[in-house]
């Protein structure tokens, strides 16, 4: 079945503070977007299912195609309402999986080990693992069967240490993207702060920050048309 589930957090705050967080809306709707345009079906999880709150930041950030997709009854209900729970997802359904981001997935993507092993098996049956900015922790603890990291020797990107510091969170997150990356084998590559980029390694698709996700989306849509 042709189909890319969609991973969001259940994370409503910056952990040790009163900042609300969240699901960071444009890196959502616009990948969801691409794989409209491309006749893709999309599902969505997250690790606790249900409720998927968003962060508020995020939606000084949107425009007329952001607002439309998520004003569709589809995306409020199956991603903000009722996404999915991992014990709900077969794999098998599946050829992509498409870690959203949004700082709170720092708390809540790199140990749900349920998500690592759906997002191994997508990858074991030559599907692909796609990320976009603080998506990319959601890569960071996956291995393989041998037990190493999957992203060791690989090339990944994700928001970097300088667009934290724009951001004004570096002193409350969990871990810096590039250091999580490095320190698991991999190769963090990233351009300049809050310009458009995603790369390729083999079946692992990654963007840098949110103006990256419409690039991953077309990235995937290309990867799967080859492999057809």
């Amino acid at each position: 079945m042709n189909k890319v589930l969609v991973v969001l957090t259940n994370t409503t705050r910056y952990k040790g503070t009163d900042d609300a967080t969240g699901l960071w809306l444009g890196e959502a709707t616009e990948f969801v977007t691409e794989m409209s345009a491309a006749e893709i079906q999309v599902d969505y999880v997250s690790p606790q299912g249900g409720f998927v709150p968003l962060d508020p930041r995020s939606m000084k950030y949107t425009d007329q195609a952001i607002m439309e997709t998520y004003e569709t009854p589809d995306f409020q209900w199956r991603a903000l309402s009722d996404s999915l729970t991992p014990d709900q997802v077969n794999p098998e359904d599946y050829v992509a999986i498409y870690y959203t981001g949004g700082h709170g997935v720092m708390w809540d993507f790199p140990d749900n080990q349920a998500l690592q092993q759906i997002a191994l098996a997508i990858y074991q049956q030559g599907g692909f693992i796609t990320s976009v900015c603080h998506g990319i922790a959601g890569l960071l603890n996956i291995r393989d069967a041998e037990g190493h990291y999957l992203i060791a020797n690989k090339s990944v990107t994700g928001f970097t240490t300088a667009e934290e510091v724009i951001a004004g969170k570096k002193s409350v997150v969990p871990f810096l993207n590039k250091a999580a990356v490095e320190k698991r084998g991999g190769h963090f590559r990233h351009k300049r702060f809050y310009r458009e980029y995603a790369i390729q390694d083999d079946h692992l698709i990654t963007g840098q920050n949110p103006f990256s996700a419409k690039a991953v989306g077309r990235k995937l849509v290309k990867a799967l048309h080859a492999t057809d």
